[in-house]
């Protein structure tokens, strides 16, 4: 088996023990809101991944990660929703890839609530109050579990890169 090969077997491993890792990490729920979305550590070893091998690879991983949360019992109430809250959403997780640490977060952190406010504006707008915007009512909904989300696995990744990185010098981002 030729290096390049051997380095794409142990790229899908890796993902394929990121994915595992994540679906684990998401039923130690910290907190859970009342109409769904939770606070967890499901995006650690995503965006994990992401730095260490890229966007590409890490929308690729993102995005069977989000079909995974389907078949494992999430909350579906139609297909479109359904492509909007897993699939694209954590392909989304995968922008960290595109730049290192904190700029990348922020665009992953961006697009992935993009993701969440359109989904819940169109499909959850009889839960807005009368009279207030199913946008505007959405993104207040979605807008804080996103961010802690983003800022407890962003910072324990970032700690966990640099741990890694000194310890182990191979393991920089390629």
């Amino acid at each position: 088996m030729s290096i390049q090969n051997r380095n794409h077997v142990k790229t899908i491993i890796e993902g394929a023990l990121c994915i595992a890792l994540a679906a684990v990490l998401t039923k130690l729920n910290l907190f859970s809101m009342p109409q769904g979305g939770s606070i967890d550590l499901e995006l650690l070893p995503l965006i994990l991944f992401a730095y260490r091998h890229g966007i590409k690879s890490g929308v690729g991983v993102g995005a069977l990660y989000g079909i995974i949360r389907i078949i494992t019992g999430a909350h579906v109430y139609n297909p479109v929703q359904a492509f909007l809250d897993y699939p694209l959403a954590f392909a989304c997780v995968g922008a960290a890839g595109f730049m290192y640490r904190i700029p990348g977060l922020i665009i992953a952190g961006l697009s992935q609530l993009a993701c969440h406010v359109i989904s819940g504006a169109v499909f959850f707008a009889e839960y807005a109050p009368a009279g207030e915007s199913p946008f505007v009512y959405s993104l207040i909904y979605n807008a804080p579990i996103v961010i802690v989300k983003y800022a407890v696995s962003g910072i324990a990744a970032i700690l966990l890169c640099k741990a890694l990185e000194t310890a182990l010098p191979s393991t920089k981002r390629k």
